[in-house]
């Protein structure tokens, strides 16, 4: 099963789609999953169901932090997650979470958080390879 999979299950399964992408990880956090889960949740819905960056992203970005900086290189963090984001922006249209949600003709999201959440877990595997 591919992380995009376990991503997309985690937010089928109830969890918001910050932890869907956060936890389809957790193994390579090498965290607790329930302290992965409180640290991420607020993310959920583009920061508290507000619509602004998607929470898919927000883990992809936590995930990325977390496993490819030295915690001190500001700059080459930001240039993995920068790229990442540049991707998933290829791919979706966005990283905003308002925007992702936006469908001109029956008000309905064109693409269910799930399938964003599959291929913003996938995008960020890419980099862990």
């Amino acid at each position: 099963m591919t992380k995009g999979e376990i991503a997309k299950r985690n937010f089928e399964s109830g969890l918001n789609c910050a932890q869907a992408v956060l936890l389809a990880f957790k193994e390579e956090m090498g965290m607790d999953e329930m302290a992965l889960k409180k640290l991420i949740i607020g993310f959920g819905g583009g920061f508290a169901r507000q619509r602004y960056v998607c929470g898919a992203v927000s883990g992809m970005t936590m995930v990325l932090s977390y496993l490819k900086s030295d915690g001190e290189d500001k700059l080459a963090c930001y240039t993995i997650v920068k790229d990442a984001c540049e991707k998933v922006k290829q791919e979706l249209g966005s990283i905003v979470c308002s925007e992702l949600m936006q469908d001109s003709v029956n008000g309905k999201p064109k693409r269910p958080c799930g399938e964003i959440c599959q291929i913003v877990a996938d995008i960020t595997s890419q980099y862990l390879k």
